[in-house]
């Protein structure tokens, strides 16, 4: 079982990083964080498989803000998006990997702001362990924000494209 500070430290860096979304296991026990973007908290899910029957309990951890000079803005706070009405769908990485917003150095890219794509349009191409795996829209719209850039590292879950569907 992990030890409460432990616990403290993994909700601490997933609110520092950039993803929505972490799970750990070891030992019997799986915890789940996930970030929601428009609220301060993070969602912890521990479950246990000691050798007692499975027990499940959600616990709700607020994250501290921290109103100090040396950190003006927290994490959690610069996730905070208040433009949801300008989009309505999220295309989001199926993997960790690099993303690439085109084929080749010297190709275009797949898509920029303002493209319209269909449910099969490719938009980007994420690289995993040597394979590159063609991301395709999922929805028919409009790309009204690009969240990565090309050869940044991206997590699982993480949102690369907000979409206005049609």
């Amino acid at each position: 079982m992990m030890k409460v500070e432990e616990i403290r430290e993994l909700i601490n860096q997933v609110d520092k990083s950039s993803i929505s979304e972490f799970t750990y296991e070891a030992e019997g026990t799986t915890i789940t964080i996930k970030k929601e973007a428009n609220k301060q908290s993070v969602i912890s899910d521990l479950v246990s498989n000691e050798s007692a029957p499975i027990k499940q309990e959600s616990v709700k951890v607020e994250a501290p803000v921290q109103e100090t000079s040396a950190e003006p803005v927290t994490a959690a706070s610069s996730t905070v998006d208040n433009t949801k009405a300008d989009y309505d769908y999220e295309i989001v990485s199926p993997m960790v990997g690099t993303f690439y917003a085109k084929s080749s150095p010297d190709s275009e890219k797949f898509v920029s702001q303002g493209s319209s794509v269909d449910s099969d349009t490719v938009v980007c191409i994420v690289e995993a362990m040597k394979l590159f795996n063609e991301i395709e829209a999922e929805v028919k719209g409009e790309i009204v924000e690009i969240l990565v850039e090309d050869g940044e590292l991206v997590e699982y879950g993480q949102p690369l494209f907000r979409v206005k569907s049609k």
